[in-house]
């Protein structure tokens, strides 16, 4: 064992605990998606959404309880914090979200909210293969490039929320717009959230390969 292994803990529950909460993430991005494009019974798939969102919530408490007692860490405090804080947001916005297609009655979801789902999902799908790639660190370039990815999405999303969000002022019914317009708002916010996790991702891999 050299040094560097003797000073590090080798126990793993932090990567367990991020996986998780990774794996979470995913699992509301699908529902999110399959909500909108099977937009019917959505006050059911809006409660299920609520759910992992609070099952995040757990993840995120512990976390930070276990960071609370914990010295030395796998990898820096500040970083298991800013990620399980990204993850978290990621899910709150999702949440919001799908909340507000409830709440504002949205009769059919626009296409290009589809699209951003879509976009939401491919970034989280990146996330949780970069991070079960973090135990070890035995492949930093192929970390590296689904962050790059997670990065690329999130200036897709940048594109189709612009346009969207033009094309919604040509409508006419200004309670509408504003109702659509803070659901894109809500979607492209998880997009960038997303785009923080990759970023906090990348600098792990920097520190520690």
């Amino acid at each position: 064992m050299g040094l560097k292994e003797w000073l590090i803990p080798q126990d793993k529950h932090f990567f367990n605990m991020l996986e998780n909460e990774s794996n979470n993430v995913l699992d509301g991005s699908k529902i999110f998606l399959e909500m909108l494009n099977n937009y019917e019974n959505i006050k059911e798939k809006q409660q299920k959404i609520k759910d992992i969102e609070h099952q995040g919530d757990d993840f995120v408490h512990e976390i930070f309880e276990e960071l609370n007692k914990t010295f030395i860490t796998p990898i820096d405090h500040e970083d298991i914090s800013a990620l399980a804080s990204a993850f978290d947001d990621v899910l709150d916005y999702i949440d919001g979200t799908a909340a507000r297609f409830v709440l504002y009655e949205i009769k059919k979801p626009e296409e290009s909210m589809i699209r951003l789902a879509e976009v939401i999902l491919k970034q989280a799908t990146e996330l949780n293969l970069a991070i079960c790639g973090l135990r070890n660190i035995k492949n930093p370039k192929d970390i590296e490039k689904r962050c790059i990815e997670v990065n690329r999405l999130e200036n897709v999303a940048d594109d189709i929320y612009k346009s969207s969000v033009a094309l919604l002022f040509k409508q006419k019914d200004a309670i509408e717009i504003m109702k659509l317009k803070e659901i894109y708002e809500r979607l492209e916010f998880a997009t960038d959230k997303c785009e923080d996790a990759a970023n906090v991702i990348s600098d792990i891999v920097v520190k520690n390969s």
